[in-house]
């Protein structure tokens, strides 16, 4: 199995329950790793072969810019069109951390992660 991932991709976004948190934002950072069998021929040294990172890269980002009410919700989206784009892929993985979630005492952030198995 090839695995591939982007770690730490850096968003301000505006999700968020309470609607201050629709207005004022905060820095979230997603990790997304996919995985697909080895049976196609890398060797071609072709980016139809695996997953393409920038790709990858514009689907986060076109889904943290869609305001929604919870990060699961996002990282669905996110999911969804990993899926839909690489139909190839065995396994996916979304995580995103919402840097400083607004509790009453210190917090570094709040994590969600979704899988997909084939």
């Amino acid at each position: 199995m090839i695995k591939v991932a982007l770690e730490g991709a850096e968003f301000y976004a505006y999700h968020g329950f309470y609607r201050e948190e629709q207005l004022t934002g905060t820095q979230f950072l997603v990790d997304v790793q996919v995985g697909f069998m080895a049976d196609i021929d890398v060797a071609q040294d072709n980016l139809s072969n695996t997953v393409n990172y920038e790709v990858l890269y514009a689907i986060i980002d076109q889904e943290m810019k869609e305001t929604r009410k919870v990060i699961e919700t996002v990282a669905q989206a996110i999911l969804n069109r990993v899926k839909t784009e690489f139909t190839f892929i065995t396994m996916a993985e979304v995580t995103i951390k919402k840097q400083n979630p607004p509790f009453t005492g210190p917090i570094k952030q709040s994590v969600i992660t979704l899988s997909y198995q084939k």
